[in-house]
């Protein structure tokens, strides 16, 4: 695989080798990918839940069952927070 890097990021990936930081570039684009890989599976799980939560929301329309906007948006904004909290 070849990969081109502009002088800018090539000047980057070198300071972190020659700080220690990582032994080698690829060492350094391999921790890279395995941070993309960790976030890609954080958002699947949360676009899964979100998923699940519209599925259930739209149940409850069907059946009458519905809420007031503030009430909702309340909610919604403890959940956010909630979550910002258990982040890696």
């Amino acid at each position: 695989m070849e990969i081109s890097l502009s002088p800018e990021i090539e000047q980057y990936v070198q300071d972190k080798v020659s700080s220690g930081q990582y032994a080698t570039a690829s060492e350094e684009f391999l921790a890279g990918i395995q941070l993309l890989k960790d976030i890609d599976r954080i958002y699947q799980g949360r676009y899964e839940a979100l998923r699940q939560d519209v599925k259930i929301g739209l149940e409850a329309a069907e059946r009458g069952e519905m809420v007031d906007s503030e009430t909702v948006f309340s909610q919604l904004h403890e959940r956010l927070n909630q979550r910002r909290g258990q982040m890696p």
